[in-house]
């Protein structure tokens, strides 16, 4: 951690007029995706810390940045490789004290020769200064970048959204998801009247004595995307958690100067309920230590770690709850502590994230306020891409409804959860979500870190908590784009069933089925069962809609919104 003395040599640096390179005036399409595959640079790299100090300028709309990188290497490396925009001018860069002059940022990936080679165990400290106007984004959250605006009474009013195109678009990272570093230690320099606040632990602020204060922060294993700036006229609203876990866990919320107290009291007042429910539902919050926080901001909202961006503007919608607050939240456990390992396995941030919120809706307000939920989750259903690819992805192709599966991420994610919870049983369920997201089955504040997860590892989980092979089932649902099929013939009293998977492989999931007001269920172990009804019986395939399948009338009802479109 530096200490609090630097900061105004810091500021010194922050402002120095330097450049030795012109900024390029694009973003680059590569800048614009993330998590394209590592360099062998980057994966012969530990990354051990980022110091990373930011001067805001509102009236320019722009920044000033110095960046201090930790490394080790875990393999032999002749440079160092990170990703930083190229809109951005880079006055310096030195390795261990030493100037570097050869570096180059084509289309901003930035490579830097070091001095001497690392050898295996070896660090290497590398200082970056640039500045620049950060690229902008046009409608945050859905596309990525700044948003610099003004309040209500016309104060600068800041923040950064930068989840699918990614760190660099403000400071050198490693854009990829495994590329956490261990610890980020925040510098934000703003004018005194406004408040930054940001991820992890307030280490205090500092007045530089000229009409700017310097707000220093310091978290643990962020998730890349995760570590944000805000930056406006904030009153802070604090108080604690008595966690079922034992300990006690900070709450803060940063809401603007001009909002309605009254309302952001209401929303303050669901903060313990939120935490109640997951650390009930899932296992301990995460990040316990430093705090559960979020900030008012001008965008609608993104899960950054322990600082969660909040722009839904107190709206009541009849749920009970605000849902952009308890989706958020729910990145804490599903997106921050575990994190996908590539884009490609993004369900088990958004399907597990999304499937919390009829989930609290029942906690909340009973079996009704679920399936409302659900049902509304059900029309959503795109099923044009497979959910997983089974190949390394980026953030834009899973991202686009032209190339990957988009929405379905959260929508089909959460009813694929809902399918296997129904399945295997609450117990089942809900153990392999804490090995998911923990690592263990008995996770207790302090004996768990932050991870990286696969979809392969999570059927494994289930396939070892359940005792069976479980691939059939999420062969069906994730590995393929269109929702299984069941199959139901009449020919006098016998009535079949049968399911139909876009694979042609075996789906013996049961069913239940309610006839002429009786219910019972088949087991379908071969993906077909048979019963004997009367003619004149009305049958009812899953009363209950447990299970996750095509059904014609919502294919027929897509088929005419697209044609009305």
């Amino acid at each position: 951690m530096r200490p609090l003395a630097t900061l105004a040599l810091t500021t010194s640096l922050l402002s120095s007029p330097a450049v030795a390179q012109e900024a390029a005036r694009e973003t680059s399409a590569f800048t614009l995706s993330s998590g394209t595959p590592r360099t062998p640079e980057q994966l012969a790299l530990r990354f051990d810390k980022a110091d990373l100090s930011f001067k805001l300028l509102p009236e320019t709309q722009s920044l000033e940045g110095v960046a201090v990188l930790d490394f080790t290497a875990t393999a032999p490396t002749a440079a160092i490789v990170v990703e930083l925009d190229a809109v951005f001018a880079i006055a310096a860069i030195t390795v261990d004290g030493q100037s570097v002059a050869d570096w180059s940022n084509p289309e901003g990936r930035l490579t830097i020769p070091l001095p001497c080679p690392l050898e295996t165990g070896e660090t290497a400290v590398v200082r970056i200064a640039y500045s620049g106007r950060p690229h902008q984004a046009r409608r945050a959250p859905w596309d990525g970048g700044f948003v610099w605006t003004t309040t209500p009474d016309g104060q600068p009013w800041i923040a950064s959204a930068v989840q699918g195109e990614g760190c660099d678009l403000f400071w050198p990272c490693i854009d990829h998801p495994q590329g956490e570093p261990e610890r980020v230690d925040l510098h934000i320099t703003v004018p005194s009247a406004l408040s930054a606040p940001a991820n992890g632990r307030f280490l205090g602020k500092t007045d530089n004595g000229d009409g700017t204060t310097t707000w220093n922060w310091t978290t643990r294993q962020p998730d890349t995307y995760a570590i944000s700036l805000n930056v406006g006229p904030y009153v802070e609203m604090a108080a604690d958690y008595q966690s079922r876990f034992g300990n006690v866990i900070p709450m803060r919320f940063w809401r603007l100067a001009s909002a309605d107290p009254a309302k952001a009291q209401r929303l303050f007042d669901e903060f313990p309920q939120m935490l109640d429910f997951y650390e009930a539902t899932i296992g301990p919050f995460p990040f316990g230590d430093e705090k559960m926080g979020v900030v008012e901001t001008p965008h609608l909202g993104m899960e950054h770690q322990t600082i969660n961006a909040y722009g839904n503007g107190y709206k009541l919608d009849g749920k009970g709850y605000d849902w952009l607050l308890q989706h958020e939240l729910a990145h804490e456990w599903f997106g921050n502590q575990l994190t996908n390992a590539d884009w490609d396995d993004m369900w088990l941030h958004e399907g597990f994230g999304t499937y919390m919120q009829p989930l609290y809706a029942r906690w909340l307000n009973g079996e009704r306020a679920m399936q409302a939920e659900l049902q509304t989750m059900r029309l959503t259903l795109a099923n044009r891409f497979p959910v997983v690819s089974g190949r390394l992805q980026d953030a834009a192709t899973v991202y686009d409804d032209k190339t990957g599966p988009a929405l379905d991420l959260y929508y089909k994610g959460a009813l694929i959860a809902h399918t296997l919870r129904l399945f295997i049983g609450d117990d089942a369920f809900y153990e392999s979500l804490r090995r998911l997201v923990y690592g263990r089955p008995d996770p207790q504040p302090g004996n768990f870190r932050p991870r990286y997860a696969t979809t392969p590892e999570y059927v494994a989980i289930v396939n070892e908590v359940t005792g069976r092979d479980m691939g059939w089932f999420f062969d069906a649902y994730l590995y393929q784009a269109a929702l299984p099929d069941l199959i139901m013939t009449r020919q006098g009293e016998q009535v079949t069933l049968e399911w139909k998977t876009g694979n042609g492989g075996p789906f013996p999931l049961p069913i239940e089925v309610e006839v002429d007001g009786r219910l019972r269920t088949l087991d379908m172990a071969n993906g077909r069962a048979a019963f004997q009804a009367p003619q004149s019986a009305h049958i009812l395939l899953d009363p209950a809609s447990k299970v996750l399948r095509r059904l014609d009338y919502l294919e027929a009802w897509k088929a005419s919104q697209a044609k009305a479109d």
